[in-house]
């Protein structure tokens, strides 16, 4: 399936396009940009792996973080409240809490993101506390 992404790295560099490689089994992945072609993606250099609706995105939209009692998307999940060492921060659903393995997958709470879910590097976290849905 190929997936529109944005690969957030450490160092703040962004590279957008699309992917269909992305397994937490492997550690690169690839993504096919119009501006640069096929980029070899280390997931250790990132901070998260995006996965868009649409690679231009609303920079003025915020997430809202309040998770709502009838989004049937946190079924079999748990809440998540996860920072960042650059300090963003987002509220959202994950199969694993606490997160223990190198690579996590959240769903952000607000289903109007622009962000369908993330690839999450666990080394770029600075706390990830559950929270009571």
């Amino acid at each position: 399936m190929l997936n529109r992404v944005v690969a957030h790295f450490q160092d703040g560099r962004l590279i957008k396009g699309t992917c269909f490689n992305v397994s937490l089994q492997r550690p690169i992945c690839h993504i096919h940009s119009i501006n640069l072609g096929v980029v070899p993606i280390f997931l250790n250099r990132l901070k998260g792996l995006f996965f868009v609706r649409d690679l231009q995105g609303d920079p003025h939209y915020a997430d809202d973080p309040v998770p709502r009692s009838w989004d049937l998307r946190r079924h079999g999940h748990a809440g998540v409240d996860v920072r960042f060492r650059d300090g963003e921060r987002i509220v959202g659903w994950s199969t694993t809490v606490p997160p223990l393995k190198p690579y996590f997958f959240l769903v952000p709470v607000d289903n109007q993101s622009n962000n369908l879910r993330i690839l999450v590097n666990r080394d770029w976290v600075i706390q990830a506390d559950p929270f009571r849905q």
